[in-house]
């Protein structure tokens, strides 16, 4: 079976650079990939030479120490902490590996051949080694090294790390699998890993909360080093092992150091691996549910029925054609719940962090009010900027089904203007949402400032906000209806190069037209606002927002009427559908 997995990956391997090279014939293809390339290029290895050109100037050292490079000397218990808390949450996102996810050429073939279970396993983990390579690969430019030799150690510790933990997905998938079975005794194994999992959450967070119960850290360094005093003994060092001998070849020197920490990480991959092995059974359950989700992904295939629920919305039965629109996005984005609201909130949250953590940092801000009052205005500046680049429940979603839409009895601007109406809605809300905690939390973060300005900002935000989200929506439905073959289907994420260079373009078009659409509302409220300023003082903005925002309104009206011939002439078969 060794052999044949290899087999099937070399020639998986070259039948797949085979079409990225014939895909390259066609200009928006190739176009792509010249801009993905210089992107790669200036973005790390242009940077990578001017670093090292830097270094020499300065003869190899620069005295400064990001928090970067002290975190990376502090040690591995915040990585393995990290760890910890990613295999726990494994256990209660509603998400399956990948390494069950079998082709229908797999399925059909593999599965009826003379081959146990944990050979397939074998097979899927060897058919991911080239996506886990690539990534450690990349992982390792991007990483601050001063050496090649600690580029290399890097891209070793990061594949062994990644393998891991595609293996113990795989091995939460089965385990989970097993739960949801019949049988109290097939359940029992399943149950132990669970068990661990939390008792080492427990031991690990009572001993974190100990280390800081008595004052917040200064820095990163102290930080650190708190975490390592309450992880590097007693019971917390104990549970936690397994997590800290993968972590410790991202610390380790090169050489012996490395050698032995690198064998030891193999060591936990070679158990984490015998434990997927040994709860196989669920395999053919799993991997015929993924494929059953396939196939109703493609639409080739009947799957199990869609359970309707309430969602709150009612279409009324007489009104403007897009409440249609409204209704329909709505009803789909709340039945969706679970799944579609974990791929929106994560980014959001994720960036709420990065950003709340960099202005508190740079504005010297201390206190739950000051975290709170940054939070909400990184929400809203998500909201505003990338919103609707992640919520697409708009004419992107609705492309594969571009032949019904054509056939409904209604004007073209009507269908874009209804497409539009409920992610806007929506992101609206959120970003109004968080303007009112942002109002709240500044009367304790900022007490100085009068009542009278933070309502005229806080009522400004609240007038442009609307402007900045429709204005996004206008400029992706217009690069959906004039570029359909650029946009996925759906939730299609395409992969290589000249898909990497074709989001980079569409996000800088997206960007420059946004700005060509705002720009004469903030002329016109810019002129208002130097005109009431002198009469009325600061409360001049509002009246300038108003006026910003009714601009750009007028823009957006006017542009899906322009849009809507457009819409038209569409040729159905310009939109590329999966295969």
């Amino acid at each position: 079976m060794l052999s044949a997995s290899l087999y099937i990956m070399a020639c998986s391997a070259r039948n797949r650079l085979r079409v990225r090279m014939r895909r390259l014939r066609e200009p928006r293809y190739l176009v792509g990939a010249i801009v993905g390339a210089a992107y790669l290029y200036f973005s790390f290895f242009a940077r990578l030479r001017s670093r090292s050109a830097l270094s020499r100037t300065r003869g190899g050292a620069d005295g400064r120490a990001t928090p970067v490079s002290q975190l990376l000397q502090s040690g591995s218990g915040i990585v393995a902490a990290l760890f910890l808390v990613g295999a726990a949450i494994g256990w209660i996102l509603p998400f399956n590996s990948a390494m069950l996810d079998f082709s229908d050429a797999e399925i059909a073939f593999l599965f009826p051949a003379p081959v146990t279970r944990r050979s397939l396993i074998v097979h899927r983990l060897l058919r991911s080694q080239l996506g886990l390579l690539f990534t450690a690969v990349i992982m390792s430019i991007v990483f601050p090294a001063s050496t090649p030799f600690g580029r290399v150690r890097w891209a070793i510790a990061m594949w062994v790390i990644l393998t891991t933990s595609r293996v113990y997905f795989t091995g939460v998938t089965l385990a989970r699998g097993r739960l949801l079975g019949d049988g109290g005794r097939a359940r029992q194994p399943a149950l132990v890993p669970i068990a661990v999992i939390a008792a080492a959450v427990a031991v690990v967070g009572r001993a974190l909360i100990a280390a800081f119960a008595g004052a917040p850290p200064a820095n990163i360094r102290d930080l650190a080093a708190r975490v390592e005093a309450a992880l590097g003994s007693g019971a917390a060092h104990a549970m936690l092992w397994p997590f800290l001998a993968l972590a410790r070849p991202l610390f380790a020197p090169w050489g012996l150091s490395f050698a032995i920490s690198i064998a030891w990480a193999l060591g936990v991959l070679a158990v984490t691996l015998a434990w997927v092995l040994q709860t196989d059974s669920a395999l053919h359950e799993a991997a015929a549910h993924a494929a059953a989700r396939r196939a109703g992904d493609r639409r080739t295939r009947s799957v199990a029925p869609i359970k309707a629920r309430a969602t709150g919305l009612t279409l009324a039965p007489a009104g403007r054609p897009e409440g249609i629109f409204f209704w329909k996005n709505g009803v789909q984005t709340l039945r969706a719940g679970g799944v579609t609201m974990v791929r929106y909130l994560v980014p959001l949250v994720a960036i709420a962090t990065a950003a709340t953590s960099v202005a508190l940092g740079a504005l010297r801000m201390r206190g739950g009010a000051a975290a709170g009052f940054m939070t909400a205005v990184a929400v809203t500046m998500f909201v505003a900027i990338l919103g609707p680049q992640v919520v697409r429940t708009d004419l992107r979603s609705d492309l594969a089904h571009l032949d019904t839409l054509k056939t409904w009895p209604l004007r073209a601007a009507d269908v874009i203007r209804g497409e539009m109406l409920w992610p806007s809605a929506m992101l609206v809300g959120i970003g109004w949402l968080a303007i009112a905690c942002a109002m709240m939390f500044s009367f304790a973060a900022f007490p100085s400032v009068a009542l009278t300005g933070r309502v005229t900002v806080a009522s400004a935000a609240v007038l442009l906000l609307p402007a900045f989200v429709t204005a996004q929506y206008l400029v992706l439905a217009a690069a959906t209806v004039l570029l359909p073959a650029w946009v996925p289907i759906g939730d299609q994420r395409p992969r290589g190069l000249d898909a990497m260079g074709q989001r980079l373009i569409m996000l800088f078009g997206v960007l420059v037209s946004v700005i060509g659409i705002i720009l004469p509302g903030a002329i016109t409220g810019g002129i208002l606002w130097l005109v009431l300023s002198r009469i009325v003082g600061d409360i001049a903005i509002i009246p300038a927002a108003i006026a910003c925002t009714v601009t750009v309104a007028i823009i957006v009206a006017a542009g899906t009427e322009i849009l809507g011939p457009l819409f038209d002439q569409m040729d159905i078969t310009s939109v590329e559908r999966a295969e």
